[in-house]
């Protein structure tokens, strides 16, 4: 593969990952609300969960997904029903008063276990993500196309990801942006509650339209 391929490749994926969206909200609720260290949990595991569809739309996911529209909207439905889930979550995180802090080894490390679930999860439950590396990986994989060269596709696709969420939770829990969050955690947990839901709608709403 030549670097001139690999460095649109890497571009498009750069693209990908600054794109807002419900991946976005979940990094930031963990790494405002639980740690820093949460917030690296999330976005590790969700880069992960890339590399994953990555790696399987090259061994041929995506066209699943486009040839059999009910495994397409059933993995759809799934993900807008974990939106929900995490929404209910963050609206009883504020109405409870919780700090956006966790004080405590345990608590620390239940929390990063959370934040790495989700991450992961908020990714593996999004098909849309399998599409967009079937539409990009086809202008640059061929049927004899070396594993070698998959992987470093694959590799190229989970770090760029796991390293832009990196920085934003490192963004999110600096030290002259965190208190400012922590006064208002309250309706911080309200409003990524509601974009979830909005989120979620959207993905059920494309559901019923496609069918």
């Amino acid at each position: 593969m030549s670097f001139a391929a690999w460095l649109s490749v890497a571009t498009i994926c750069v693209l990908g990952a600054m794109t807002p969206g419900p991946s976005l909200a979940v990094v930031l609720r963990y790494s405002v609300g639980q740690s820093r260290q949460a917030g690296f949990a999330c976005a590790l595991a969700h880069g992960l969960g890339i590399g994953f569809y990555a790696v399987i739309t090259m061994t041929g996911l995506g066209i699943l997904f486009q040839t059999v529209p009910v495994f397409h909207n059933a993995v759809s439905i799934l993900g807008a029903l974990y939106l929900i889930w995490l929404a209910i979550k963050a609206w009883r995180a504020a109405g409870s008063g919780e700090k956006f802090n966790v004080e405590g080894a345990g608590a620390l490390s239940g929390s990063v276990g959370q934040a790495a679930r989700d991450g992961f999860m908020i990714a593996f439950l999004n098909p849309k993500i399998a599409l967009f590396f079937l539409a990009l990986f086809s202008q640059f994989v061929s049927p004899e196309f070396e594993w070698s060269g998959k992987f470093i596709l694959a590799f190229t696709a989970a770090a760029i990801d796991a390293a832009w969420y990196c920085l934003v939770a490192i963004g999110l829990s600096h030290g002259a942006v965190l208190p400012w969050l922590r006064d208002h955690a309250s309706w911080i947990e309200r409003i990524i509650a509601i974009l979830f839901v909005l989120i979620a709608l959207r993905v059920l709403w494309g559901v019923t339209a496609f069918v």
